[in-house]
């Protein structure tokens, strides 16, 4: 099992960008992808989930709204999509199925 996500981001507050996690060595659509997020100086915080099944969706409370899970059953890969960038955004994301987690995607937000 492997998760490979997509490489670091740099966005100006107010802007969107969006972290891929493309999955291989099981079934795509039999696990669900968390995602989560570590600040600098932080601990975890889970954002939420995916079933890439049925594209089921569970949000942490406060990522609900401005966050959007996706998944793209053809390429088996998973999508976090992140608008309304704010400083206090910038973090590691990484996913995670199973036991098994991504390297991480660095996101800074910053003028």
């Amino acid at each position: 099992v492997q998760l490979v996500q997509s490489g670091a981001e740099l966005r100006n507050p107010g802007a969107s960008v969006q972290v891929s996690c493309k999955a291989s060595g099981y079934t795509f659509i039999n696990y669900y992808i968390d995602w989560v997020r570590q600040a600098p100086g932080q601990g975890l915080e889970w954002m939420g989930r995916i079933e890439p099944e049925d594209g089921g969706r569970k949000y942490a409370q406060k990522f609900q709204g401005n966050d959007t899970f996706t998944a793209d059953t053809s390429t088996s890969t998973a999508y976090v999509g992140l608008s309304s960038l704010r400083a206090e955004d910038t973090a590691v994301y990484s996913c995670e199925t199973g036991g098994t987690w991504g390297k991480g995607t660095q996101v800074t937000v910053s003028s």
